[in-house]
Order: C-alpha cells, then sequence, then structure tokens
C-alpha cells in the first residue's frame, strides 16, 4: 500500500489573547462536566454545575466599539495554514483494482436521447449488489495521481481548503464522492456519474435545474436495472454529491430506497449566491474556476450578479422537499455555516421521509465523512434500507456539543431539531450588554460601516448549553447612505480570550454562528419564518430615509456550543464581513460584497425592543417544567 507522507498532526485550537482594547470579564477555572447523567425524559445530558459562580464584570459586557475582524493570533494561524497548503493531511492509499470489477465510461442514455457515461465499480462474483450512485460535475476520472516516488497528488482543493485531521481514502476516490473500494469491500456497487455537460458525458449541463434531477432520476434507474444490481440504490456524498440527491429524491425514482445527503444547502438564494440578500463573491469565484471544463447553459456566479433578488429562475433551482419520501440520513454540520449548515437542517426538517435521521458535528467536511464514525453510520444506515438487513435503526438526531474547536464536550442522541425541550431565551440589548431584562430608557449606539463593529457581552453564571439556530431583532437607522449589509455574529470568550471554533472551507477562527441581512430586503416571508428562524423574502428592494428607524430581522445559522460558568458569550454587528480579507488569515474563499459608506445606529428602548433569541437547553438540575 502507497500512502502520502504522514503530514504533521493538526495543531490545537487554543483560545487566542485577547485584543488589547477589550475589558477582561470576570473568569473561573474549568471544572469537571459529567456526560453520561440520563435526564428523566429518555437523553443523555449533562448536570449543570451545581455551585453557580457569581456574574463576572458587567463592563466587560457592557456595549462597545467593536472590529471583529481584527482578533489576535492570526500570524500563528497563518504559519499553519500555509504549511497545510505545502502538505496536507491527506493519506491516499493504491487500491488493489485487481479486487474488483471496473467498467468505465459505461454509456446511460436519458429519456432525451443524451447519452451520460458513468464508471461501475463492483465485487466480483455471480451475486447481484445493492448499488451506491454519486452524481456531480466535478469529473468522475478526476482521480488521485502518484508520482514515480510513489507520492499522491491530490485536488487543488485539499491544499486551498484546510484539512483539519487526517484524511484517508483509496486512488479510486473523486472529491467529495464515495470511496468505491471501502465500499465494494462491504458489498456494495459504486456507480459514480459525470452530470451532463461534464467529464465524458454529452450534452450541456444546467446545474441544480430540474433537468439535472430528471437525468439523475434515469441514472438510477439505469444502474437498479443491472444484472449485478438487486434493483436497491441508495445515494451517497458530500456538497454538490448532497444536492444532486435532494433533486433526484424529489422525483421519486422506483429504484432508490435511501439517500445519504452529507452537507449540502436546499436554497440556492440563501444558501450560497445571496444568503439574507447579501452577494457572495469569494467561493463562487472558486467554483466557477474548478467548473471551467464544464459546458454549462448559465454560469451561477454570472447570474447571482445580474439576479439581485428571488425571481422564478431562483426557485427553479430549489427541489421540493416535500416530495422526497426515501428513507435519509442527512448530515447537518454546525461547521459551514457559509453554505450548507442552513440547507442541511432546512432539507432535514422540510423532507416527507417518515424515516430520516440528522448526524451533526463541528469539524472538517471532509474529515468527518470520511471517519470511521461516519462511515459505521453510513454503513448502518445503507444495510438497513438497501439491504434489509436487522441492524439497530440509527437515533433521528445525532448531536454533537462542543465547547472550542478542537474539544467535544458530549454527543448524545435527540428525538426533534430543533430540541424539543428548548428554552427560547431572550437577551436584549442596551448599555449593560445582552441582559435579562428589556432596558427602561431609550438608548443607541452608532458605527461607521467600514470601519467598525459593536459588540454586545453577557457573561454566565452557570453553565449554559446554547443548541439551535438564533435570530436577531434589531432597530436601525443610517446615516449618509439609504442601505447597508448587516453582518452579526455571536462569539466566545473565555479568561479574556477569544474561543474559535471550526467553520467553512476549513477557516480555524470562526465565531459560534454567523448571520447576514440586507436591510433594503429586510421584510420577510410570513409563510416561512418561525420566531426563532426568520426567513426573508429578497423580493422588493425598500431603501432607508433619512431619518427612517427600521426594525430588521436577521438569522443565525445552528450550532451546539458549552458555555462554562464565567464565560462571556459575546454578539458582534457590523456592516462588513467579520474576518480578515488576507488568506491566510482569514475565512478564504468567502467574501461578501458589503456596502462601506455612510453609517449605523442601533436604537433599543420600551418602544424599540432589541434582542437576541437563545436556544438554551435546559441541564439535568433545571426543575422540570410544568
Amino acid at each position: 500500500m502507497t500512502t502520502t507522507p504522514e503530514p504533521h498532526p493538526p495543531h490545537a485550537h487554543t483560545p487566542e489573547p485577547h485584543a488589547p482594547t477589550a475589558v477582561t470579564p470576570n473568569a473561573h477555572p474549568p471544572e469537571a462536566r459529567t456526560t453520561d447523567a440520563h435526564g428523566t425524559d429518555g437523553h443523555t445530558t449533562p448536570t449543570r454545575r451545581s455551585t453557580p459562580t457569581p456574574p463576572g464584570d458587567t463592563r466587560a459586557d457592557a456595549v462597545r466599539r467593536d472590529r471583529p475582524w481584527s482578533r489576535p493570533g492570526r500570524a500563528r494561524y497563518a504559519a499553519r495554514r500555509l504549511a497545510g497548503a505545502v502538505r496536507p493531511a491527506i493519506a491516499v492509499h493504491r487500491a488493489d483494482e485487481t479486487a474488483l470489477v471496473i467498467e468505465r465510461d459505461q454509456p446511460v442514455t436519458t429519456r432525451d436521447g443524451t447519452v451520460l457515461r458513468v464508471n461501475v465499480f463492483r465485487p466480483r462474483g455471480p451475486e447481484p449488489v445493492p448499488v451506491i450512485l454519486c452524481a456531480h460535475a466535478y469529473g468522475k476520472d478526476d482521480l488521485p495521481r502518484f508520482t514515480a516516488s510513489g507520492r499522491a497528488k491530490v485536488s487543488f482543493r485539499y491544499r486551498v481548503l484546510r484539512q483539519t485531521s487526517l484524511v484517508r481514502f483509496s486512488s479510486l476516490t473523486t472529491w467529495e464522492g464515495p470511496d468505491p473500494a471501502w465500499w465494494v469491500a462491504r458489498g456494495y456497487a459504486v456507480v459514480n456519474c459525470d452530470v451532463r455537460g461534464a467529464g465524458t458525458s454529452e450534452g450541456t449541463g444546467s446545474l441544480l435545474s430540474a433537468q439535472e434531477g430528471e437525468d439523475v432520476h434515469d441514472l438510477i434507474e439505469w444502474a437498479g436495472g443491472r444484472p449485478w444490481s438487486t434493483g436497491a440504490v441508495g445515494m451517497l456524498g458530500v456538497s454538490y454529491l448532497a444536492l444532486t440527491q435532494w433533486r433526484a429524491a424529489s422525483t421519486r425514482p422506483p429504484s432508490l430506497r435511501a439517500i445519504v445527503p452529507w452537507e449540502g444547502f436546499t436554497d440556492a438564494y440563501g444558501g450560497l449566491v445571496r444568503p439574507g440578500g447579501v452577494l457572495e463573491t469569494g467561493f463562487l469565484k472558486l467554483w466557477d474556476l474548478g467548473l471551467k471544463k464544464v459546458r454549462q447553459t448559465y454560469s451561477l456566479r454570472a447570474e447571482s450578479l445580474r439576479r439581485p433578488v428571488v425571481d422564478d429562475w431562483y426557485r427553479s433551482l430549489d427541489p421540493d422537499l416535500s416530495r422526497i419520501e426515501v428513507p435519509a440520513l442527512v448530515c447537518g454540520s454546525f461547521s459551514d455555516n457559509n453554505l450548507h449548515s442552513r440547507g442541511s437542517f432546512a432539507g432535514f426538517e422540510g423532507i416527507g421521509s417518515t424515516t430520516r435521521h440528522l448526524y451533526t458535528h463541528r469539524t472538517g467536511k471532509w474529515a468527518a465523512f470520511y471517519d470511521e464514525e461516519a462511515r459505521t453510520a453510513q454503513l448502518r444506515f445503507l444495510d438497513r434500507h438497501l439491504r434489509g438487513l436487522d441492524v439497530p435503526e440509527l437515533p433521528r438526531v445525532r448531536l454533537e456539543v462542543r465547547d472550542r474547536a478542537d474539544h467535544v464536550t458530549e454527543v448524545r442522541d435527540e428525538r426533534t431539531w430543533p430540541l424539543e425541550r428548548t428554552r427560547w431565551t431572550p437577551r436584549h440589548l442596551g448599555e449593560q450588554g445582552l441582559t435579562a431584562h428589556p432596558p427602561t430608557a431609550d438608548g443607541s449606539v452608532s458605527f461607521p460601516l467600514r470601519r467598525h463593529g459593536v459588540g454586545f457581552g453577557w457573561t454566565l453564571d452557570e453553565d449554559t448549553e446554547i443548541t439551535g439556530p438564533m435570530a436577531l431583532r434589531l432597530h436601525l437607522e443610517l446615516h449618509g447612505t439609504d442601505d447597508m449589509d448587516l453582518v452579526v455574529g455571536v462569539e466566545k470568550w473565555s479568561r479574556g480570550r477569544y474561543v474559535p471554533f471550526e467553520g467553512s472551507y476549513g477557516y480555524g477562527r470562526d465565531r459560534v454562528t454567523t448571520g447576514w441581512q440586507n436591510v433594503a430586503l429586510r421584510a420577510l416571508d410570513p409563510d416561512r419564518s418561525r420566531p426563532h428562524a426568520p426567513v426573508p423574502a429578497c423580493l422588493v428592494r425598500a431603501p432607508l430615509a433619512p431619518g427612517e428607524i427600521v426594525p430588521v430581522d436577521i438569522a443565525l445559522g445552528p450550532s451546539a456550543t458549552l458555555f462554562q460558568a464565567g464565560e462571556q458569550l459575546r454578539l458582534v454587528i457590523a456592516g462588513r464581513w467579520l474576518s480578515p480579507r488576507n488568506p491566510l488569515t482569514g475565512q478564504f474563499p468567502a467574501a461578501y460584497a458589503t456596502r462601506g459608506r455612510g453609517r449605523c445606529t442601533l436604537h433599543w428602548g420600551p418602544d424599540r425592543p432589541a434582542h437576541l433569541l437563545l436556544p438554551v437547553i435546559p441541564l439535568i438540575t433545571d426543575p422540570p417544567e410544568h
């Protein structure tokens, strides 16, 4: 077996030094925390610290100017990221191709006569086997290559996007796809498909379209009808390989028995190109570069530039989740808020399947997909639904809670998402920060859109788990401009130090969660919005008049975080992206076209209630609710 040279072990994520302009809150040393106590509702839940610590210095929580994109520790992080780009944490072993049957470039004729091509990997022997299918535009033949010295050369994406830990797969594995060598060894066939216009398939593709869904439907039926197939087909894959699952499953192919969409958005406008109406300009450029060889009828990046609001074209890109009825194992990560997290959780909530499971994590996308625990869950799910084996059913929700990027405090089973025992708790914005009670007097704070933001703190006086989506209600006024792009984030601070979490695209210095909202597109969709999850309609722009004060609701993505007594939750609000622009220190390739001219004033008071709605999870020592 040939492998790439062993990469340096990943560096632990340690809390970053506190910014010199901030006031250090009182903090207390961490104590042991029980993670295996069982609550009366059958959940595995932690025990709350028995003796609450006194609240922190309220001066540290008070509203203040902030520069969230300038957290200390950037140089050390850049050095680690550069080392990872030179030697990515990827280990590729050379597959023994004599141990399986490989049929390359097999033709599949779709209903309109277009010929698509697929690679088939299956066990040797006469017995038919169930099929795992994936379909994408990245090229089914774009595989790792080995140099004369035996070193593997992998996709450039693994160098550009930081890896959190060693990722292992065989030389037959395409970008974000299932490893054929691993699955064939467990009695499955793997069919890897070039979508229309990609690789060796014919035609011109329309990414995310209904046409693509019909094509994948036809690919599924072809695979289900092969003599080496049992007729039971499942789908598995990450990112775009999840998007084709949503779309194909909504067409209800008879041979499709289960899907495993591993992190895939379900709303092209809100999940990818314009979250909250704010134009994404970074990832789309990189994605376009990776698709330069694909024949397309349109470019998503080009369309996003000329389509600022939701229209019928954007709606045509989204699957009808209610039509998906097959069993589904959905991966919803807390570490991809820029791209897939919100859509994955919406997919889990919105599909029509009665048998559905949610697998959550907050590590790297690829490290999670190929690790032993996730593969075991995938295999158990597919063995049950493609083979009909009597194996234990997966939990409805596998919940992973962290207190920092590199430390899991607990993994437990839950029955619903959001958690049914959530206490939706507002913390009110005011001069003293985020308070339990709304302010009794009017107040305000202003900041220039380009140079500063503001922060509001809450120092917790007891261990608190915050799991679920968040929602922020603001009242604001603009000066020198009639519109702005709000970017808000929730951070964790411990002993005066910034605590980083894993984020999108391998960014290792992310916040707990983030949200975006263009102010002119603030009107909500009343049919889709909920108090904890506002959904902007993004249909008609309504710029602000001078002196006008308006309410604005901002959705923040899902997370699962333990805050210990004495730690601070900090809400940051700005008019620009919250991470550095430098690709080595920031969240490359993420970038957003935010407006930089003018000032914003945030207002609060009895007639203008402003609050952050938090999903607080009761711990075992909380009294039962009546």
